[in-house]
């Protein structure tokens, strides 16, 4: 799964102030179903188009998010994305399984366990 937030200049259309714009920024996640999810991958502008592209190409689901893309930067490559986002990368992850036609395994109850380990 990969985390992004793109704010190229088709987003500032209807505006002429010259705000500057954001880099592109990505975020890539690996969830083995075993441990917390580990951020695999990150960058910006180049790094994050390359990324982008090589999700892409491999079908990966891509999320858009400023907030959550800002967070995972902070990250190590290697580090486990730490509790507080377990419920909003639990939802993510299962709403990807379910855009697949799947389920993910021990579905059954998973808010009530992550609620327990916040």
């Amino acid at each position: 799964m990969m985390n992004t937030y793109d704010n190229k200049p088709d987003d500032l259309q209807g505006g002429s102030d010259n705000k500057p714009r954001r880099p592109t920024q990505a975020a890539a996640l690996r969830y083995d179903g075993k441990l917390a999810p580990q951020i695999t991958a990150k960058g910006e502008d180049l790094v994050a188009e390359e990324i982008i592209a090589i999700a892409k190409e491999a079908g990966i689901y891509i999320h858009q998010d400023a907030n959550l893309s800002n967070f995972l930067q902070k990250l190590e490559i290697g580090e486990e994305i730490p509790k507080e986002l377990y419920l909003l990368i639990a939802e993510l992850i299962a709403f990807v399984y379910m855009l697949d036609g799947k389920f993910p395994e021990r579905w059954d109850n998973m808010h009530k366990r992550i609620m327990q380990e916040v």
